[in-house]
């Protein structure tokens, strides 16, 4: 696989970037795994080493704490714990990474959620003394449900078992009989030392042949190429500047979810599922001929169409309907109920919905789903119908992440209730 470019235009190299995510139990040395990558890829500007040390010596460490890059509020740094996702940004001379260090505690598994939604990869930590855990089957739950395409999981804390090769096969066998359980296909198991550096960036044991995490994360597969999957944009915006310069401009504007777009194509509105041909394509900076997934752009079309917020443009057929069949994470304190009045916001469509009863809870322990119909609580996983006011546009997730999730708000607070995935092929979850 090549990581590196090179343009025509400068002849210069541009690296790839990998959205990680990185999840496991309470104590398990995420935020000193995290600590370490940034330390050992020199990601550390010298106040933040200042800042890290004094507080450090204030809380009578007589080493410089790594875990202290990334705890980074006060009340994180007093308790000793990661209470919020945390996104840091490192680099090595072959890849750009945007990490996200999430917490432990069982009541934030989902900001877990919101940390592997847009993740291309990720990083689960297993403490060696104490083996797989019920929040590692949990994150590894959300993981597969999120269909996270790589997943790496560190055997952590190698140095207090004295890098025992006895200890490190019996908890990858715990691993692996987990991975395979929930789904996760694309895995790799790695032990190593957060603590002391060994096999994150340094070399390992000698007698462990792969290879160390952070030259692991370098060579994983980058995301999908824009051309591989069909065009989506959710429509955010109708742009009607009505200048003298441009008095018949019509534009719909939005950020481009999946796919390419070119001017030529003929795309679909839907669910209104009116179509035209793209004349012109807006970006940052003025015209351009195409724009891929990622992309902030302003599409104009040869027919003005009765076209808004809301809408989904896209060059392949989209699933329109008023049910969704989705599996929920219940992501509220208060727990769900059934016929319960919603929001769900779908891509830039909100509409009014009604929560059904769900008909089957994950159960994290015995890695299986059981058939339930009492309420969701905070970070239950649940298989579950909901009844919309409006048709709505929207894929399977299982083939479409970007226009396959949406969100169940609270219609009297606003508040984000549940985290939902639509379709029936959700991986071993699902089944």
């Amino acid at each position: 696989m090549t990581l590196e470019t090179t343009t025509a235009e400068t002849g210069l190299t541009e690296r790839d970037q990998l959205r990680l995510v990185i999840a496991g139990s309470v104590d398990d040395g995420k935020s000193t795994l995290v600590g370490r990558l940034l330390h050992d890829t020199k990601s550390i500007l010298p106040d933040q080493f200042e800042a890290t040390l004094h507080a450090s010596q204030g809380r009578g460490a007589t080493e410089f704490d790594l875990a202290l890059l990334t705890d980074g509020l006060r009340a994180e740094r007093e308790q000793g714990i990661t209470i919020d996702v945390a996104y840091r940004y490192f680099a090595t001379p072959r890849r750009n990474f945007v990490l996200a260090d999430t917490p432990g505690h069982v009541q934030y598994t989902r900001n877990t959620v919101t940390g592997a939604s847009t993740a291309e990869a990720a990083v689960v930590l297993v403490d060696v003394r104490n083996g797989v855990s019920a929040q590692t089957r949990r994150h590894a739950a959300v993981l597969s449900l999120l269909r996270v395409p790589q997943v790496v999981f560190a055997i952590n804390k190698m140095d207090a078992v004295g890098w025992s090769e006895d200890r490190f096969a019996e908890v990858a066998d715990e691993v692996r009989a987990l991975a395979e359980r929930v789904g996760l296909e694309a895995t790799h198991i790695i032990p190593v030392s957060a603590l002391t550096g060994e096999n994150v960036a340094a070399p390992g044991p000698d007698w462990y042949a792969g290879l160390p995490l952070l030259d692991v994360l370098e060579q994983l597969p980058a995301r999908t190429t824009p051309d591989s999957e069909p065009f989506r944009l959710p429509v955010q915006l109708v742009i009607r500047p009505r200048t003298p310069e441009h008095p018949d401009y019509r534009g719909l504007a939005g950020r481009v979810a999946s796919g390419t777009v070119r001017v030529g194509d003929t795309v679909t509105a839907y669910p209104s599922g009116r179509s035209s041909t793209v004349v012109a394509i807006d970006g940052a900076t003025g015209e351009v001929p195409q724009a891929a997934s990622g992309d902030s752009i302003t599409i104009r079309l040869a027919d003005e169409l009765d076209v808004g917020r809301g809408e989904v443009l896209a060059t392949e057929p989209v699933r329109v309907t008023q049910e969704l069949d989705a599996v929920l994470t219940w992501l509220d304190e208060r727990q769900s109920a059934s016929r319960q009045r919603v929001l769900v916001k779908v891509g830039t469509k909100t509409t009014r919905a009604l929560l059904a009863a769900p008909h089957a809870v994950w159960h994290v322990d015995d890695l299986e789903w059981q058939d339930s119909s009492a309420p969701l609580q905070l970070n239950d996983i649940g298989r579950i119908r909901l009844q919309l006011a409006e048709p709505v546009a929207v894929d399977d997730y299982a083939q479409l992440r970007a226009t396959g999730a949406f969100v169940v708000i609270d219609a009297d607070t606003g508040a984000t209730l549940a985290a939902g995935l639509t379709g029936s092929d959700l991986g071993s979850l699902a089944s």
